[in-house]
């Protein structure tokens, strides 16, 4: 397993002075030995052109938030985090691979809940490289092994939980966003860890029953909602019952029966638990 080594290169600005110094001699001695007929003087000259051009290569720029891993003939020597201008052995290999903060959103998948019910699903990963070796080296492609890690991540999230919780309690991928959220970025952070990456955040970006399901499932939550609704009004209305028979009893205002309670419990019920207002209607006579 490769982990990164830091490395510190020599600086690039006093390198390249005298890799320039190092050409003008060169040509002064190639100049000179030409002139006087010297071949040591033209071959030395010869020579150190070809080494000053040689050692040129050696120079490379890091940018801010940028790294520079290096090889020798296929053996990494170390990393240059350090942003500016460097040199380095010419026979290395320098290969970039960015620091920055990234973002990646899958695909909206197609998986099925907890519940078996097909629903559409999609995340949006913020990713980091914090170790250039083994993001190098320890995978083929590291922007690819995101890509398709983050995708398993989240079809394996997504049948662990269902889209709505129909038991009190329970978890769902629609309710519990918050928790669901990093659960996601646990499972990504274990499965890119081995990559030198780090997960800094993870979130559900879209989430939506599939097509073929979705108006029986609408249907479904109106029924929901609908039922919930109706319960709190009933409860609601008999308190409200129970409130006003215990309030006539404690002030003495009437003394009814049981048969009168009966009545005024029904009429207050449909009164309080209809939809349309009611209609008062005046009894002038004895109810019996």
């Amino acid at each position: 397993m490769a982990n990164e080594i830091e490395r510190k290169a020599v600086n690039g600005i006093p390198a390249f002075l005298a890799l320039l110094l190092g050409g003008a001699a060169a040509a002064y001695l190639l100049w000179h030995g030409g002139n006087t007929g010297d071949t040591v003087l033209v071959i030395a000259g010869v020579v150190g052109g070809m080494l000053s051009m040689i050692a040129l290569t050696g120079l490379f720029a890091v940018q801010p938030n940028q790294a520079k891993v290096l090889t020798l003939f296929g053996k990494y020597v170390g990393t240059v985090r350090t942003s500016g201008l460097w040199w380095a052995n010419p026979f290395l290999l320098k290969r970039s691979i960015s620091l920055r903060v990234r973002n990646f959103e899958t695909a909206k998948l197609k998986v099925n809940d907890k519940n078996s019910n097909p629903i559409e699903i999609g995340a949006i990963v913020v990713w980091q490289v914090i170790d250039s070796a083994e993001a190098m080296f320890e995978v083929d492609n590291y922007e690819d092994y995101v890509r398709v890690q983050s995708e398993s991540a989240v079809r394996t999230l997504a049948t662990s939980y269902p889209y709505d919780a129909h038991v009190e309690g329970e978890r769902s991928l629609s309710h519990n966003a918050v928790e669901i959220s990093d659960q996601l970025a646990g499972e990504v952070q274990a499965r890119l860890e081995k990559a030198g990456m780090k997960v800094l955040e993870a979130r559900i970006a879209h989430l939506a029953y599939a097509p073929e399901i979705a108006n029986a499932m609408l249907r479904r939550q109106q029924a929901s909602a609908i039922i919930a609704a109706r319960t709190l009004i009933v409860e609601g209305a008999v308190t409200m019952v129970e409130m006003a028979l215990k309030s006539i009893v404690e002030k003495g205002i009437v003394n009814l029966d049981e048969e009168r309670k009966a009545a005024m419990v029904s009429n207050l019920l449909v009164t309080l638990c209809a939809e349309q207002p009611m209609q008062p209607v005046v009894n002038t006579g004895s109810i019996y």
